[in-house]
């Protein structure tokens, strides 16, 4: 008998860290999952994104069995990270809490470009510059 899939399974979840607890324990435990292994496969997938946020895709089979897809970490994060900052501007048009260049950009938007909504380097940086203005990053050269 092949495997039906029973449902897609889409949250967030602390590279590296994952534990049977929320969210991964909510999401998944009523569908039956072994939630070892899947913290497991996660943590070895995500241990070089160590704390960032990263969107799984989780897709639960009739068997109890599971694929596994993560995604690059959120581009809010990997912006706080290259600008050195903990968390974004309260008052963005008046408060700036960093800068951030061009290149830094750059690096991220090509390793975003899968999982972005654009079809060049160009527009991801784009996507990208727009993120930083609103969390109160200043670009420069």
């Amino acid at each position: 008998m092949a495997k039906q899939l029973t449902a897609t399974v889409k949250f967030h979840a602390k590279g590296g860290q994952a534990t049977a607890a929320p969210p991964v324990g909510t999401a998944l435990g009523k569908y039956g999952l072994n939630l070892g292994q899947f913290v497991q496969q996660f943590n070895e997938r995500t241990k070089a994104d160590m704390g960032m946020r990263i969107p799984v895709v989780v897709k639960v089979y009739n068997d109890r069995s599971f694929e596994l897809e993560t995604k690059t970490p959120h581009s809010v994060d990997l912006l706080k990270q290259a600008a050195g900052i903990v968390t974004g501007s309260g008052n963005v048009p008046r408060v700036k809490v960093g800068q951030i260049t061009v290149k830094q950009i750059d690096d991220i938007a090509t390793k975003k470009m899968k999982d972005l909504n654009a079809q060049s380097v160009e527009s991801a940086r784009n996507i990208l510059s727009g993120t930083a203005r609103s969390m109160g990053l200043d670009i420069v050269q």
